[in-house]
């Protein structure tokens, strides 16, 4: 009997836990009570319940209140899973504070510790602004929208203010750095639910490296499989950093990207599985998607050098790297570089771009260029 797979747990995005964080805040700013649970609105019409593990209020002028909401990623491996995620609330009388939500001009969104600001062109947050995206902003402003407000003693400003404690040390482990996202981390989320290793998540950064490297100049675009293989490429290429899209495995998807955004050249850095995975154009690189099975492999590379014998005496392999080493140890280079020119092939004919390959082995070497 096949066990039956566990069902992965969804959790909330950052952006959510931020509108939650700050209905909490804002209830205590109003009635005075802190709220040991809040329920808010998601984009989806339906509404969800957080806890919320801190709110008080703080010393200062204007008066302020914050509360805290520790984020729940479910099964996702998230950098953010964990997180302490704070909203700070206060009635500003500020006339001259601009409006920085379309169709909510009374709320002003400030990034606290640990939040970025977006410094580079290409986003969805205009130069300048806290790194709060559009949905995040809209699910703070629906769950503030129906308080019993005293605006008539202020300007009508509110002001929410974002902050992560540990945010600054968290973005060194995401790609904000090459988004021009300094400070800290974003808030993010389209939906406000986190999906367990969500596909949506990785295509969206991918499109976002690429408007980035649109936006500041870049006419060629380094589409790498892992840290690993896109440190070998900036070894050999004097390309901006912009120019660099941590693809995945998302290989068809980068490259009809690459494409649409208008790129001129493509430059595909990888490790032998994914190469060779890309050779026999397989779409999806993940072995969840598109399994490396050793048998059409071993066909694949006994047609290519022409050498049932040598098909036959990789069928036994148990990996793409024991292929791999087979290969170099029987002095196959050639065969090797094949594959290579393979990659490169439906590299080209997928995005209609001309394209270079670069095999890379562990540590971060590229041994084939082509």
């Amino acid at each position: 009997m096949t066990p039956r797979k566990k069902r992965l747990r969804s959790g909330f995005t950052t952006g959510a836990c931020a509108a939650a964080a700050a209905r909490a805040a804002a209830l205590l700013l109003i009635n005075g009570q802190a709220p040991g649970r809040v329920r808010i609105p998601f984009p989806d019409h339906k509404e969800r319940e957080f806890i919320v593990t801190d709110c008080r209020l703080t010393a200062g002028n204007p008066q302020t209140t914050r509360a805290s909401i520790i984020k729940d990623a479910g099964d996702d491996p998230d950098v953010t899973n964990g997180a302490e995620i704070r909203a700070a609330v206060s009635l500003v009388n500020s006339t001259s504070a601009p409006a920085q939500l379309p169709g909510q001009p009374d709320l002003i969104f400030k990034n606290g510790e640990g939040v970025g600001v977006v410094t580079k062109p290409g986003l969805a947050i205009s130069v300048g602004q806290p790194a709060i995206n559009p949905v995040p902003r809209q699910m703070i402003a629906a769950a503030l929208r129906d308080l019993p407000w005293p605006l008539h003693e202020t300007a009508g400003k509110i002001m929410v203010e974002i902050s992560i404690p540990n945010g600054r040390a968290l973005a060194e482990k995401t790609l904000n750095y090459r988004l021009g996202i300094v400070g800290g981390l974003s808030i993010l989320g389209s939906t406000g639910i986190v999906r367990p290793i969500s596909a949506a998540a990785w295509t969206a950064t991918i499109k976002a490296s690429m408007a980035v490297a649109r936006e500041t100049g870049c006419r060629e675009i380094v589409l790498s499989t892992g840290r690993t293989s896109e440190k070998a490429a900036q070894q050999l290429l004097a390309l901006p950093v912009e120019s660099y899209a941590m693809m995945g495995d998302y290989l068809e998807f980068s490259l009809l990207a690459a494409r649409d955004f208008g790129f001129k050249k493509i430059h595909l850095s990888g490790m032998w599985a994914k190469i060779l995975k890309a050779a026999m154009a397989i779409p999806q690189t993940h072995v969840r998607n598109g399994a490396l099975e050793i048998k059409p492999a071993a066909d694949f590379i006994a047609l290519l050098a022409a050498d049932e014998q040598l098909g036959r005496g990789l069928i036994d392999a148990n990996t793409a790297r024991e292929i791999y080493q087979r290969l170099r140890a029987a002095g196959h280079d050639s065969i090797i570089r094949q594959v290579c020119l393979k990659a490169r092939d439906y590299a080209a004919r997928t995005s209609g771009l001309p394209t270079s390959v670069y095999l890379v082995e562990s540590p971060g070497k590229v041994v084939e260029h082509v």
